[in-house]
C-alpha cells in the first residue's frame, strides 16, 4: 500500500450531502484531518429522513440507480453495499397511469418492455431495441471517458482519446428531436424521456447525449435499498466515521475567508483556518454568500443566467389503509406533457394539469410503515422560484389528491393520519437552495461536462466545490464520483500538480 497523499492535510468541508459524505471518507482515507460542518441536525442535506408516527419517509432522492457507482465507492474502503443494507430489484420498475384513463407497467425485463412498446405503435418494439442500443454506446463511451474520469476543466477534454469518444456522441440536438428519430407515440416518447427530471431537465433543453439514462433504466435496473435512501447516508456515514471525520452537526457555516495557506471557517459560535475547504453547499450560495465580495474569479451576473433544475411541490403522507392501486414507484402523467415543462422552464407558472411522481416504498419495505398502513410521497416537479404561499400549496394538494383519486383510483382523504409539506421557499430556506431549486443546476447543453462550475473555485486558492453543481452533475451516484474527483483534485494540488482554476471569457462568464 503506498502512502497516504495527505497526511496531517487540515480539511473542512462544508455541507454533510452525499458529495460531501463521499469527499470526507476518500479525503481521511488519504491521511486528512477531515472535519465535516453540517447545518442540519441529522447528515444527507437534502437526501433526510422523517419519523414519526411509525412511518418514515426519505426526503429527498428517492430512486436507486446506477448500482456499480455505489459498489465504486464502498469497494474502495473495503466494503460493498451489502455490508449496510439489503438491495431490492423492482420489478416493474414503475407504474404509470396516463390521465386519458390508459395504464402500463414498466417490466424490468427488456425483452417485454419492447413487446410492450410494439403494442403501442408497429415497429415500436425494433425501434426501442434500437434506441437501447444507442443509449448503451452513448453509456459506456460517455462514463468510460468522461464521467468516470476526473475531467471539470476544459483542459481535461483536450486530448486525442476525449477527440475520438466524442465522435461517438450526440452533444447536439435535444432529447425532444433524438427520440422522435425512434417513435411516433406521444406515451412512448415520454417513457424513455421522464428519466430527465432526475436531471432537472426537460426534453426539449435536455442534450441527445443523455439518452444514456435509458440504459440506466432499463438495463441496468431500478433498486430499492431496504430502510430507503437514508440507509445509503447512514452507511456513507459509517465509513465517514471509519476514517476518522469528524461530523459536527446543527452547526450552520456563516462565511468562509480565504487565508494566504488556508481557508477560514466561520459557524455558529467558532472560527477554524482549514489548509483546504471543500463546500458542499451550492455553489451559487458559497460565492455569493459566503465568500467575500469579489472574492471569486466570475463574474456576477453568471448566477443570474444559470437554468435551474426544478423545484417541487412534496407531501408526505402516512396513510391507512393498504394502496394495491400504486407501485412502489409510481408516475402519473397527462398524455401530452409539454404545457408541465412550459410551466418550469419558458411560462414559470403552478401547473394545470402536472405530471407528477408517487412513491410508495412500504409496498417494498414493510418497516416504513405500520401493519395495515402505508407512507406515500409525491413529488410534482415546479419551476423554481414560484411563491409557494400557503394558498398556493393548499390548491396543489387539493388538486393532487383529485388527480389520484380520478386516474389511480386512490381516494386518500379521511385516510390520512401523518401529513408534512416541502416546497419552494423551504429548498431555499433550510438548504440555501437558488430559487429554491431542489436539485441545482439543470444539465442544458451549456450547463453540461467542463461548462458546469469546477471543482476548484476560480481564483481562490485551497477552496474546491463538491456535489451536483459540479461535475459530473445531478443524482446521488454522480455526486458519489464528485467526492472522488474533488478528493483526486486535492492530492493533485498538494503534491504540485494542480493549478487554480480560471473562468474563460464570453459565454461562460454570463
Amino acid at each position: 500500500m503506498s502512502d497516504p497523499a495527505l497526511p496531517g492535510e487540515s480539511i473542512g468541508i462544508v455541507g454533510a450531502g452525499f458529495g460531501g459524505l463521499a469527499a470526507a471518507a476518500y479525503l481521511a482515507d488519504a491521511g486528512a484531518d477531515v472535519t465535516i460542518y453540517e447545518q442540519q441536525p441529522q447528515v444527507g442535506g437534502v437526501a433526510g429522513v422523517i419519523e414519526e408516527d411509525g412511518f418514515r419517509f426519505d426526503t429527498g432522492p428517492s430512486w436507486y440507480l446506477m448500482p456499480g457507482l455505489f459498489e465504486r465507492f464502498f469497494e474502495h474502503f473495503g466494503h460493498e453495499p451489502e455490508d449496510f443494507y439489503d438491495l431490492v430489484r423492482l420489478d416493474p420498475h414503475y407504474r404509470i397511469f396516463w390521465t386519458d384513463g390508459d395504464s402500463v407497467d414498466i417490466p424490468s425485463n427488456t425483452d417485454r418492455a419492447a413487446e410492450l412498446f410494439e403494442s403501442y405503435e408497429d415497429g415500436a418494439g425494433e425501434a426501442f431495441e434500437a434506441y437501447l442500443d444507442q443509449s448503451a454506446e452513448t453509456y459506456e463511451i460517455g462514463m468510460d471517458r468522461f464521467v468516470v474520469p476526473n475531467r471539470s476543466r476544459f483542459r481535461d477534454y483536450v486530448s486525442l482519446d476525449v477527440a475520438k469518444s466524442a465522435r461517438g456522441l450526440s452533444l447536439l440536438g435535444t432529447m425532444d428531436d433524438h427520440v422522435a428519430d425512434y417513435f411516433d407515440h406521444p406515451k412512448l416518447r415520454q417513457i424513455v424521456q421522464y428519466t430527465l427530471v432526475f436531471l432537472g431537465g426537460a426534453p426539449h433543453n435536455t442534450p441527445a447525449l443523455y439518452n444514456l439514462m435509458s440504459h440506466v433504466d432499463f438495463e441496468l435496473g431500478v433498486y430499492y435499498p431496504q430502510g430507503g435512501m437514508y440507509a445509503v447516508v447512514e452507511a456513507m456515514e459509517s465509513v465517514c466515521k471509519a476514517q476518522g471525520v469528524d461530523i459536527l452537526t446543527s452547526t450552520a457555516v456563516t462565511a468562509l475567508d480565504p487565508q494566504d495557506s488556508g481557508v477560514a471557517i466561520e459557524y455558529d459560535g467558532g472560527r477554524r483556518t482549514h489548509d483546504r475547504v471543500v463546500s458542499n453547499a451550492p455553489v451559487a450560495h458559497t460565492e455569493r454568500e459566503l465568500l467575500p465580495d469579489g472574492a471569486v474569479n466570475r463574474d456576477p451576473a453568471y448566477w443570474d443566467d444559470r437554468t435551474y433544475a426544478p423545484s417541487a411541490y412534496m407531501c408526505y403522507l402516512g396513510v391507512d389503509g393498504e394502496l394495491p392501486e400504486l407501485d412502489h414507484h409510481t408516475l402519473v402523467l397527462p398524455t401530452y406533457w409539454d404545457e408541465h415543462f412550459e410551466s418550469i422552464f419558458d411560462a414559470p407558472g403552478w401547473p394545470d394539469n402536472p405530471a407528477y411522481y408517487v412513491n410508495v416504498p412500504s409496498q417494498t419495505d414493510p418497516t416504513a410503515a405500520p401493519n395495515g398502513k402505508e407512507t406515500l410521497v409525491v413529488l410534482v416537479p415546479i419551476a423554481p422560484g414560484l411563491e409557494d404561499d400557503e394558498s398556493a400549496r393548499e390548491q396543489m394538494r387539493d388538486d393532487i389528491l383529485d388527480s389520484l383519486a380520478e386516474h389511480a383510483g386512490v381516494d386518500l382523504r379521511g385516510r390520512i393520519e401523518f401529513e408534512r409539506e416541502m416546497c419552494v421557499s423551504d429548498y431555499r430556506g433550510q438548504f440555501n437552495k437558488p430559487q429554491g431549486t431542489a436539485l441545482g443546476l439543470a444539465h442544458t447543453l451549456f450547463q453540461t461536462g467542463p461548462m458546469r462550475p469546477s471543482h476548484r473555485a476560480p481564483g481562490v486558492n485551497r477552496l474546491y466545490y463538491v456535489g451536483g453543481d459540479t461535475n459530473p452533475g445531478i443524482g446521488v451516484p454522480m455526486c458519489l464520483l464528485s467526492g472522488e474527483h474533488v478528493a483526486e483534485t486535492i492530492e493533485e494540488d498538494a503534491t504540485g500538480t494542480g493549478v487554480i482554476d480560471t473562468v474563460l471569457p464570453g459565454r461562460l462568464r454570463s
